[in-house]
């Protein structure tokens, strides 16, 4: 680990530290770290809009009891991490998403999937961690497919929690799920957006483990964290601007382990058995009940298959 680097307490946590890394190339990251220094890297790679906060604290701590350093971060444009500020030209989300799920190629966002992660590449390298196991959910999955691909002397091992390969032809999400992501919230005042954050917690999660109490503590924390709506556009972009992952994912010769929940209908899971079906002696776990969340019910058996599959 760097030694430059300045760490100071998580205000969220009593078992991580939090600091900023500067990765060289405009992009400012936070991040946060906890476990023992002397124990193997996971890296956990988040998705969409969502802030590092989504990596339930509780998931964090179940891999550091089980003999790991966590180390979760703000990809750019959401959190405490850099903003991405573009003047050009406004893009038509409907005419990209359509040319996306035909396996057309799209121009035009101010970054894609392969710069972020060029974000991750460099946080390593700046961090001065050696080979890193990844755990990637959703968007982030995308960006440890293409990392895994592009920098395989980085990496130890790969974990996949719901995420996509975005190969043509894959079922779309579910509209309902879909428009609970990209929609705009009724109102922009706090309890507003909230409001919008809850029907998302509620639309994509687990059917029956969203604790509503525990999500609106969450929509609250993340609402006062930080709050930048451009940057969820930007990201989605960012998707649909990279396209398929089906040829990167068939360069990839790291352990793969691909976790999905039966009851995802923003990626449903066919996505993710795409996903291992395309790199080579990936394994397939599905998890009867699950959405596209991490809810506290599935977090010990979950951290339990990545703990065992990191160990390979």
């Amino acid at each position: 680990m760097n030694s430059a680097l300045k760490f100071s307490n998580s205000p969220y946590t009593t078992f991580m530290h939090e600091t900023k890394v500067d990765l060289g190339n405009g992009i400012e990251l936070h991040v946060e770290v906890g476990g023992n220094p002397e124990h193997p890297v996971i890296l956990l790679v988040m998705g969409l809009g969502a802030q590092m906060l989504y990596w339930p604290d509780f998931f964090c701590k179940s891999l550091i009891d089980q003999g790991y350093r966590i180390i979760r971060f703000d990809n750019r444009d959401i959190g405490l991490s850099s903003k991405v500020r573009h003047q050009g030209p406004r893009l038509n989300t409907v005419k990209l998403m359509g040319r996306f799920i035909l396996g057309l190629e799209n121009q035009g966002a101010p970054y894609n999937l392969h710069d972020m992660a060029e974000d991750v590449s460099l946080l390593i390298d700046r961090m001065g961690l050696e080979q890193v196991n990844l755990i990637g959910a959703s968007m982030g999955g995308m960006i440890v497919q293409i990392l895994s691909a592009k920098y395989p002397e980085k990496i130890n091992n790969i974990g996949l929690m719901f995420t996509s390969n975005n190969q043509p032809m894959l079922p779309p999400p579910f509209p309902k799920q879909l428009l609970s992501l990209i929609g705009k919230p009724e109102s922009h005042d706090e309890d507003g957006i909230i409001n919008h954050s809850l029907k998302l917690f509620n639309t994509i999660g687990s059917p029956g483990y969203v604790n509503q109490l525990e999500a609106i503590q969450t929509a609250r924390k993340l609402y006062q964290r930080s709050y930048y709506p451009a940057g969820i556009l930007q990201q989605f972009l960012a998707i649909l601007c990279t396209g398929s992952l089906l040829k990167l994912d068939q360069q990839i010769q790291k352990n793969t382990l691909v976790i999905h929940g039966s009851c995802d209908r923003l990626l449903p899971p066919s996505h993710g058995k795409a996903v291992a079906k395309a790199i080579s002696g990936a394994k397939f776990e599905l998890i009867d009940g699950m959405g596209h969340d991490i809810p506290p019910h599935f977090i010990p058996y979950i951290s339990g298959l990545f703990a065992e599959h990191f160990k390979l």
